[in-house]
């Protein structure tokens, strides 16, 4: 019986982490949410933006922000793509303010800096985590 109160609080912790999506099961993000760097470029890179699947924050979309600006709103389990001009860029996540929900109530900002050089992809992830929430973070293979 100890042993079930000790494992049981941590499987509960446990399933409040994401994970990330079978690549068969990552959907596009829907075009009317897509709201910025869709256009191709001469002479662009490409960002790459995966969320996670969990269920924390599950419900809610979360900003995907490109040089600090709203460039779309992801939900669970989908991917967006952008074409920018090669540069230094940063790339971040915020809350949806169009989300009238407690979800466009909180706060979040995280942000990283990325190269991006002309013809190659850069590909990010968006976790969320029982004890620090929402992150973005570079995707590794």
């Amino acid at each position: 019986m100890r042993m079930l109160c000790a494992v049981l609080p941590l499987l509960a912790l446990a399933g409040c982490s994401s994970f990330r999506a079978d690549p068969e099961r990552v959907t596009p993000v829907p075009a009317d949410r897509l709201l910025a760097y869709q256009q191709p470029l001469e002479g662009a890179g490409q960002i790459v933006v995966n969320r996670d699947i969990g269920m924390l924050g599950g419900g809610c979309y979360v900003a995907i922000l490109i040089d600090r600006q709203v460039a779309a709103r992801i939900g669970i389990g989908e991917e967006a793509r952008f074409q920018l001009p090669a540069g230094a860029r940063t790339v971040g996540i915020g809350v949806d303010e169009q989300d009238d929900t407690l979800c466009g109530k909180g706060r979040l900002h995280r942000e990283l800096a990325v190269e991006l050089k002309a013809g190659e992809r850069e590909q990010f992830r968006i976790v969320s985590e029982s004890k620090e929430g929402f992150a973005i973070r570079p995707a590794t293979n």
